[in-house]
């Protein structure tokens, strides 16, 4: 369970919500090392992957409670999928059951992320 606590309230929390919320606009994804820059973190390592986990854990969790699906998994590494804290995230907060498919579950995320997050452009009948 990633230590999500001291990320609520901060600017970093900010800052990459709206780097998820941008890349959920636009049908793509944030990577790691793309949080980690806007956050000036380091950009590899244990201490990088501690630091995202817990703020994208954070706004997970957030998420989660507003009845929205998790952003975090448009989160992803330099294989082009998310880390296996992902996994372990979603099933500590509930949504991924025990033996489900991962893969299947992550592809299914990122599109309720996409579906929710998507640009709506209001409908104007143009006048004849």
């Amino acid at each position: 369970m990633p230590d999500t606590d001291q990320w609520m309230n901060t600017k970093e929390y900010v800052v990459t919500y709206s780097i998820l919320v941008n890349a959920a606009r636009h049908h793509g994804f944030a990577t790691y090392q793309e949080i980690a820059q806007a956050n000036a973190w380091p950009l590899v390592g244990n201490y990088m992957s501690k630091l995202i986990g817990g703020v994208i854990g954070l706004i997970s969790k957030n998420e989660l409670e507003q009845g929205r699906p998790m952003m975090s998994a448009i989160v992803v590494g330099v294989s082009g999928k998310p880390g296996e804290g992902f996994y372990n995230w979603a099933r500590e907060l509930g949504v991924l059951a025990e033996g489900q498919d991962e893969d299947a579950f992550w592809q299914n995320e990122c599109e309720k992320v996409y579906e929710e997050w998507k640009i709506s452009y209001p409908y104007r009948k143009i006048s004849e």
